[in-house]
């Protein structure tokens, strides 16, 4: 039974904030993307430059990682590297990132409990560290449409495994806004709405009417 006098205007513990979450990009490099056939490969590439850069406006520490990079899978896609120019990109072998050390030291090192993750493929590459960092104690949210799999049936069955070992599934405008959650919140009110302008889609469009019919305090 709810206790009404306890109730408060408060955000609740579960939601994403500057100061609790890390985001992981896994594996977004070109012969990852080849072999993606759960949706569109531009949109997925928009998705993970827009979660990026809303990492980037809030100060979130982010671990970028691939997978056989010079061997293989080619470098991590240019949008990533532009966004974070001076970040350590982690090399593995292994397929999961979770049993590779620098990367879970790197993770560890982020001080972090909620981890967003995004990456290629999701079946593989996705699926398998977030269910081991999931068995360690985190708190997992997968961005769906930054991640992709082999083919759809590939890409929503990881989905629903993760789902069931405890994941949280988000998009990447889902955490931007979760990251803002006040237009009132001037010191990146103008970084998000840029965000949202470019990345955003018909989202990004519908702002870029507002500001110019009501003004440039348009909310999102």
């Amino acid at each position: 039974m709810t206790d009404f006098s306890q109730v408060t205007a408060a955000p609740g513990p579960d939601l994403l904030t500057p100061d609790n979450c890390a985001v992981l990009f896994v594996d977004h490099q070109p012969q990852m993307f080849f072999g993606t056939g759960s949706g569109d490969r531009t949109a997925i590439i928009n998705a993970a430059t827009g979660l990026a850069r809303a990492a980037k406006v809030f100060d979130v520490p982010v671990v970028l990682s691939t997978v056989a990079a010079e061997s293989f899978s080619g470098p991590i896609m240019p949008q990533l590297s532009a966004v974070f120019p001076d970040q350590e990109i982690i090399d593995r072998t292994s397929m999961n990132a979770w049993e590779d050390v620098p990367f879970v030291e790197a993770v560890k090192a982020t001080g972090r409990k909620k981890l967003v993750i995004a990456g290629l493929w999701t079946e593989v590459c996705v699926v398998l560290p977030a269910l081991s960092a999931i068995a360690q104690g985190y708190e997992v949210y997968v961005v769906t449409d930054a991640s992709g799999g082999v083919s759809p049936q590939a890409h929503e069955h990881a989905l629903q495994r993760m789902v069931q070992g405890g994941a949280v599934p988000v998009t990447w405008v889902q955490v931007l806004l979760e990251l803002q959650r006040d237009w009132a919140r001037t010191e990146t009110y103008v970084p998000v709405t840029e965000v949202v302008k470019e990345h955003g889609g018909a989202y990004g469009l519908g702002l870029v009417y507002a500001q110019a019919v009501i003004g440039e305090h348009a909310a999102g």
